[in-house]
């Protein structure tokens, strides 16, 4: 019979664990948190020194009933909840609920970076007391964060509209959109010129475009056009020669391993995924998936850290593999990992793969599409992040025409390094050397055939993506690796931001709620003020801060705040965004709703009249089919697609997006597949390159 049994937060976990620990141990889950604040209200006694009120969360009485089971036949209870602040809070509240501390039973706290046979072991062999202070901590931040929900949400219920909410670090992620909006807003473009002369050298035929550089050493730019013509003028009849050329090399660095902030990141930029589905991912294959010929195992280390450390054992054998498969050559000297200037979450390691033997094509076969993909980026990066540097061969050459100076310059690589590995096609396309370039000599003479001009204007800030967002909210210290997905996934299911193609836009709703928020609690949205509270949690995990000076020095001001507010602040109406769709029944204009799975259409007339239909987003293309509008769908799984509005009567479907265009080639409807235009019928297999007056 068992007398050890090991408590878990995930049921994917229990299989992974269970085979490394024998007969001897009982492994099973809680999945997730068993306890928690009472949604019926705050939850938190503030005239009695702001201790929380724990209530067990509904659907868990099973789950502790069993686990109650469990505990009474074990001799020793090992918590091995997830090795963060989160999963130390869930391992005291498992000890309360589970009345741990009064069963005489031996209990113990264990935590582990990666579900291998060897790391689960050791922390068999280390158990450890749970770490009051980082319970302390995340205590601390979910009470603050419900202070701000329970205190603020009703105010916007009542001046706006019910089903809003306000958070501590959500409400400071939408500051940071609308102001990024508002500088995009604000923005002045300044016009700005760019002057090219084409020349080549004398006997040659191959032309060369150098830009204009400035007087003498000087660089100048040119703000008109008027300013060019002077250029031109002045060189007119002057020789071009060529003055000085440079021969050099430089190096690009390898990436470092991946922490959650940058793999979202990454995840956005080279795999379109989302920040929620980048973490979902990544769950899994830490957690432990079927792997042909070595069953469930886990794949990558802990997902939430902000640390790019790796462990010597993971790191000697990384840089034996690198040795074995690309040479010595391609093994990076030894180096100090970068850490970021604030805490290092519970100092985990990097993400990385816990087997580098294990190669994305050998795991291909047992994992699904996106596992594969999110697998291979991390395995990438962190294999490129033990490979030397990459090393170019770069020429500059600078052209003098009477006092103006004009430039040249290409490179090439003269050793590809981690890039053998992991490399970006978009960043990677170097200007290489043009033979004719690398033939030119100082003093030469050119051929000057004449001028190229051309307009351009500044840009402003570009939108905030989720990877940007992320990239932001680390950089100012807001939020923790993880808050960020679930952060993103708020503000936009509250329908305060939208996204599109990438970018994030701020709904009116989102402008109105942002207001009141400036107005009302400046500090709570101030992102220095937010980064300083995380830094004061911080203190807490630390052991040399209470954490009740903490909440005592916030609420009595939030508290303040909000009744002023609920004086001061006017009601607002937001309109429904009004459909071009007629209702049927009372012929009013039917408005777009927003329900648990997305867009829907309603009839204002409600409760007089309770008409509802599907929402049908038009993507402004005729259906080749029937000539009706293409809509834009998902299935039950969430693909999207395109359809019909007259299905069931027209059956047309296609998984690309259709385009307006026609084919050059057989007349058929094309289809948007990246960068391109493509047939539809694959028997003919016509593309062409997708421009912008050609997209949906």
């Amino acid at each position: 019979m068992a007398s050890n049994l090991v408590i878990v937060e995930s049921p994917a976990k229990v299989k992974t664990i269970k085979k490394f620990l024998g007969s001897n141990y009982v492994v099973d889950a809680s999945q997730g948190h068993v306890r928690d604040l009472p949604k019926s209200q705050l939850g938190i006694d503030v005239e009695h020194g702001y201790e929380p009120k724990y209530i067990t969360i509904r659907g868990k009485g099973d789950v502790l009933a069993k686990l109650r089971k469990e505990v009474k036949k074990a001799d020793k209870i090992y918590l091995a909840t997830d090795p963060d602040r989160e999963g130390e809070a869930i391992s005291w509240h498992l000890q309360k609920a589970l009345k741990l501390d009064e069963s005489g039973k031996k209990v113990y706290r264990i935590s582990f970076n990666e579900i291998t046979k060897n790391a689960v072991r050791e922390s068999i062999k280390h158990p450890r007391a749970i770490d009051m202070d980082l319970v302390d901590a995340q205590q601390t931040r979910r009470i603050l964060d419900r202070m701000v929900g329970y205190s603020i949400s009703p105010l916007l219920w009542a001046k706006v509209k019910r089903g809003l909410s306000a958070g501590r670090v959500q409400s400071v992620a939408l500051r940071m959109i609308c102001d990024r909006e508002a500088e995009i807003e604000a923005f002045v473009p300044k016009e700005y010129w760019s002057l090219e002369a084409e020349t080549h050298a004398k006997g040659g035929k191959k032309a060369l475009k150098a830009r204009y550089y400035g007087v003498g050493k000087e660089k100048v730019e040119l703000h008109s056009e008027a300013e060019c013509l002077k250029v031109i003028a002045d060189c007119e009849g002057k020789p071009l020669l060529v003055q000085e050329i440079k021969k050099s090399e430089r190096s690009r660095k390898a990436p470092l391993p991946f922490t959650t902030s940058t793999l979202q990141q990454e995840a956005s930029k080279r795999l379109n995924f989302s920040t929620q589905k980048t973490m979902r991912i990544a769950q899994q294959l830490y957690e432990g998936v079927e792997v042909e010929g070595r069953g469930t195992i886990a794949l990558i280390t802990y997902l939430r850290t902000d640390s790019t450390r790796i462990s010597e054992e993971a790191d000697k054998l990384a840089r034996a593999y690198i040795r074995d498969n690309y040479g010595a050559d391609y093994v990076a000297e030894e180096r100090k990992e970068k850490q970021s200037g604030q805490k290092i979450q519970d100092a985990h390691e990097a993400i990385r793969p816990i087997d580098i033997s294990l190669t994305p094509t050998m795991a291909k076969t047992s994992l699904s599409r996106d596992q594969f993909r999110l697998y291979q980026l991390i395995w990438k990066r962190f294999a490129a992040g033990r490979m030397r540097e990459a090393v170019y061969a770069s020429t500059s050459v600078k052209l003098a025409c009477g006092e103006h100076r004009f430039a040249l310059s290409g490179s090439s690589l003269k050793f590809s390094g981690f890039m053998e590995v992991y490399s970006d096609s978009e960043e990677e396309e170097e200007e290489k050397p043009d033979a004719a370039l690398l033939k030119l000599s100082e003093g030469e003479e050119l051929v000057l055939e004449g001028f190229d001009k051309e307009r351009h204007f500044t840009q402003p800030p570009a939108h905030f993506t989720e990877a940007s967002l992320v990239r932001a909210m680390e950089e100012q210290g807001i939020g923790r690796p993880s808050t960020y997905a679930p952060t993103i996934t708020t503000i936009l299911a509250r329908r305060y931001v939208i996204k599109e193609q990438k970018n994030l836009y701020v709904t009116e709703l989102g402008q109105v709620v942002n207001r009141m928020m400036v107005q009302s609690f400046p500090v709570v949205v101030d992102p220095q003020f937010t980064a300083n509270l995380e830094r004061l949690l911080d203190s807490v995990g630390e052991g040399k801060m209470n954490w009740k000076t903490v909440v005592e020095n916030f609420y009595p001001d939030l508290d303040a705040a909000v009744k002023k507010a609920e004086q001061d602040l006017d009601s607002v109406k937001i309109a429904d965004e009004e459909s071009d769709v007629d209702c049927e029944l009372c012929g009013r204009r039917m408005v777009i709703k927003y329900g648990p799975h997305g867009k829907f259409l309603a009839c204002p007339g409600f409760p007089e009249c309770r008409n509802t239909k599907p929402y049908l987003e038009k993507i402004g293309v005729k259906c080749p089919k029937c000539g009706g509008e293409l809509v834009r769908k998902r299935t039950k799984k969430g693909r999207i697609y395109y359809g019909c509005e007259n299905n069931p009567t027209c059956e047309f479907m296609s998984w690309a997006k259709p385009s307006e265009k026609r084919c050059e080639k057989c007349g058929g409807y094309m289809t948007e597949r990246g960068n391109k235009l493509v047939c539809a019928n694959e028997a003919c297999g016509h593309s062409e390159v997708l421009r912008k007056e050609d997209k949906g």
